[in-house]
């Protein structure tokens, strides 16, 4: 009898409490498939035929990672909800003569039918959907669909030995919440926290503090490497700053009003910001987790969206003709011999060029010292990188050509392009020697590398090509073997099919090796927009297909908490609400008093992770330019949207959750 007795408590145990273990094995069921669907992913043996396979395997690994370090602090935050709302019943269970140990043996079962029916559950969902999303990703790199169906006995494995592990690790964390409490603190666990809380004037401040630090970082910064090396500094601070102004400045503010005699002692204004005082200091912490939550999802999502939906664009500005070669080391026959190849294997191969582009340049970086391009070392500090510019120039005859406008220059003229950041100086000195900046324009001669620089690139027409030797000789000197060279690009579209055109380019390339060509010192490398299309679908198309997945799963996260959120306030206020109507407010005052502070507190969250991301915006502007995004407008709209549509979402899950609120609430009266 004593053996199915606890099985029994238990079994009792979750079904009378289903109102809070339905929605905490749900959780983690999906949490359980989601890390079974990233780990089988990664694993998958179809992802090594793809292009670019390297950069979605190691996509998705990374994916694993998050969902391994997620899952560990959610479940084990979601799990002391369960344990808060449930430290009565323990309590009465000791009173009446069980044991800790006794209450330790129905938290085992508890535990166990937990384990078994999310890992369960979670592999038959994971089995079942590993396939769509295998479906899906292959559609968002624009690969072929093959057929069959893939079970990873590896991903069961990893899957079901890091949930064991954290199953225990929950139940081993109950134990020590019970075995410290006594039995009347936990008959009294519901309760806990009645009194006034305490402003903390020095937390608040240093909670402003990490905010406008890590905000001041974000809009500050100029440079994408420097982005790319402070984000993350940035995002601790921001994170920190949530916890503490939250906890600790929501409280002072709700001071601050309560001292206002004239706005505190009005019926509405009473109810509310006292209710609110109760409640920040009960659930401020969750409330942070739901900002910060909601802050990674808007930000993954408009980010790697805008990289997906502006792929295309990046790719032509990448590859701005069909066929790219650059020619460095050639003189003028190596350049006209190198045309007679690319024409000739185009003719072999039955495909007309439609159009050719060529331009003779020279690229180098400098430091800008505010007056000054001159040549950088090496090592160099964060501050410094901010002054990395990319120079690179042509000639007036190339731009001429390129764009059909004339250019009558000097040999200390230039007529200047900018990139990324204006140069609004009137000259510059290069070098030691100053150049007049007579025009500026939009359209430049642009090699599809220029797109790909991290720094900040200026273009510049000079006068011919005894210009750009000059400026060659010099940079040699300052750089030695670091030192660029002049090259020639030559591009050509054609009336090839995709595939014509990535045989035409390995055809090309493959001349490169002929006798021909043997023994010369030219170097050449080709480029083909149809050959990189897949290696750049399969980088950002797998970002965001990692971001989606785990959109979904902070979202399934965000809504947990708002869930238990909405429970542990029921609870708290279905006293309350009786004693205001036993002093003489109307149900409906009460209600809406209610409803009031209800409503503040849980779109504070959203409207925090709104500021948090607008003031993102300029780093994950300049992070998203290192991959080639330039496309401002698209982020913005991206972001704009994104917002709306989790602004909708959460809406809907206040409305849904509110209703399990009330209800609680109606219980009791």
């Amino acid at each position: 009898m004593r053996g199915i007795l606890y099985p029994k408590l238990a079994f009792e145990n979750i079904k009378k409490n289903s109102q809070s273990y339905v929605p905490y094995m749900l959780t983690c069921v999906l949490t359980v498939a989601m890390y079974y669907i990233m780990k089988s992913l990664s694993m998958n043996k179809g992802l090594v035929n793809l292009m670019g396979e390297a950069e979605v395997a190691y996509t998705l690994k990374l994916g694993t990672h998050v969902i391994e370090i997620f899952s560990f602090i959610f479940l084990f935050y979601t799990n002391s909800f369960l344990m808060k709302n449930r430290k009565k019943e323990f309590g009465l269970f000791n009173i009446l003569g069980m044991e800790k140990k006794h209450i330790a043996r129905i938290i085992a079962w508890e535990n166990i039918y937990v384990t078994v029916i999310s890992l369960a559950a979670g592999f038959g969902a994971g089995i079942l959907l590993d396939k769509l999303m295998y479906v899906i990703l292959l559609r968002i790199l624009e690969a072929e669909i093959e057929l069959g169906f893939y079970i990873s006995e590896k991903a069961i494995i990893h899957t079901a030995v890091l949930f064991g592990i954290l199953f225990f690790l929950i139940f081993l964390n109950a134990l020590r919440m019970i075995h410290l409490s006594k039995p009347i603190e936990l008959l009294k666990g519901g309760n806990t926290g009645e009194k006034e809380p305490k402003a903390k004037w020095l937390a608040a401040l240093l909670g402003i503090l990490c905010l406008g630090g890590g905000y001041y970082i974000a809009v500050t910064v100029k440079n994408p490497v420097t982005a790319l090396t402070l984000f993350f500094g940035a995002v601790l601070l921001v994170i920190a700053g949530t916890y503490l102004t939250f906890t600790a400045g929501s409280i002072a503010l709700l001071k601050i009003l309560k001292a206002n005699k004239r706005y505190y002692y009005r019926t509405n204004h009473f109810i509310s910001i006292s209710g609110m005082l109760y409640r920040m200091k009960q659930n401020a912490v969750g409330l942070a987790n739901i900002c910060i939550l909601c802050t990674m999802v808007l930000v993954m999502i408009s980010s790697t969206s805008s990289l997906m939906i502006g792929s295309e664009d990046i790719l032509n500005k990448r590859y701005p003709m069909q066929i790219n070669i650059y020619q460095i080391l050639g003189d003028e026959n190596d350049r006209e011999k190198m045309v007679e190849l690319v024409h000739s294997k185009a003719d072999e191969a039955d495909i007309e060029i439609t159009a050719e582009k060529d331009c003779l340049y020279l690229e180098f970086a400098v430091v800008f010292d505010g007056k000054d391009f001159f040549a950088g070392g090496t090592d160099y500090s964060v501050g410094s990188i901010d002054n990395v510019y990319s120079l690179f120039f042509v000639t007036a005859e190339d731009y001429t050509k390129y764009t059909g406008e004339e250019a009558n220059l000097s040999d200390d003229e230039v007529i200047l392009w900018c990139s990324k950041e204006s140069y609004e100086k009137d000259y510059l000195n290069i070098f030691g020697k100053t150049f007049k900046i007579t025009g500026r324009t939009e359209k430049f001669p642009e090699n599809g590398m220029t797109n790909s620089y991290i720094y900040p690139t200026l273009g510049m027409v000079v006068k011919d090509i005894s210009v750009i030797n000059e400026l060659d000789h010099e940079q040699k000197e300052l750089y030695g073997d670091n030192s660029s060279n002049i090259e020639y690009v030559y591009g050509c579209d054609t009336n090839a099919g995709k595939e014509a055109q990535v045989n035409l380019n390995d055809a090309i390339y493959k001349g490169f090796s002929s006798d021909e060509f043997s023994g010369e010192s030219v170097y050449y490398r080709c480029e083909a927009r149809e050959q990189q299309r897949k290696s750049l679908y399969a980088l950002y198309g797998g970002f965001f297909f990692l971001g989606l997945f785990l959109s979904l799963l902070f979202t399934m996260a965000t809504v947990l908490i708002i869930y238990y959120k909405q429970i542990s306030e029921g609870f708290d206020d279905k006293n309350r609400f009786e004693i205001m109507q036993k002093v003489g407010l109307s149900g409906q005052d009460v209600k809406r008093s209610i409803r009031s502070q209800v409503l503040t507190v849980f779109f504070l969250p959203l409207v925090t992770a709104g500021i948090h991301t607008a003031y993102a915006f300029p780093i994950i502007r300049k992070i998203l330019s290192m991959f080639m995004l330039t496309n401002t407008r698209l982020y913005i709209t991206c972001t704009i949207v994104s917002f709306l549509a989790f602004a909708l979402v959460y809406g809907a899950v206040y409305f849904m959750t509110a209703r399990v609120y009330y209800k609680i609430v109606r219980k009791q009266n």
